[in-house]
């Protein structure tokens, strides 16, 4: 496990982050829980969350939080043990559709990874290289996530942009 930790990969969608996120820790020997913060809506994504289950294997302990992540991860974090969040924008989704203060539980995500040295990785989008959204909604969602991917990686030690499988270093090595 490299002492680079937590680690923030971005990119766009299929771009290759998930599994360059598990790869960082699909040789480690601690025990890995893989925190889901999708929630199976609809049939199509109830397919898309048993599809990427199976593809992890049992090596990976799961557990499915789509609003307190960082209360899941003080529990599933520590001495010996390692945590992915896949993914920050579900998560944030999460937090708009639940009408949560989105300002103050980022404000806790950030200070829980500038607290604690832990073994974290955290895969987040990169949305705000497309077209501006129609709505205001959407605007206000992808500003939201520029926000939260500026204060994450400004938290962790290294962050990795993936895109077409390929991780660049933005900050922190390899």
């Amino acid at each position: 496990m490299s002492s680079m930790m937590p680690i923030l990969v971005l990119g766009g969608a299929r771009s290759g982050k998930s599994g360059f996120a598990e790869r960082l820790l699909r040789d480690s020997k601690i025990e890995r829980t893989y925190l889901a913060t999708a929630s199976a809506g609809d049939e199509e994504m109830k397919a898309r969350i048993a599809h990427h289950r199976e593809a992890r294997g049992e090596k990976w302990h799961t557990v499915e939080e789509p609003l307190f992540i960082v209360d899941a991860m003080r529990r599933e974090t520590g001495e010996g043990r390692a945590v992915l969040v896949d993914c920050l924008t579900l998560w944030l989704s999460n937090l708009f559709m639940d009408a949560r203060n989105v300002e103050r539980e980022i404000e806790q995500l950030v200070l829980f990874l500038q607290e604690t040295p832990r073994n974290i990785v955290l895969v987040s989008n990169e949305i705000g290289l497309g077209l501006v959204p129609e709505t205001k909604l959407g605007r206000d969602f992808r500003d939201a996530q520029g926000r939260l991917n500026q204060k994450v990686a400004a938290a962790v030690s290294t962050v990795v942009f993936v895109a077409a499988g390929l991780p660049l270093y933005l900050k922190g090595g390899a």
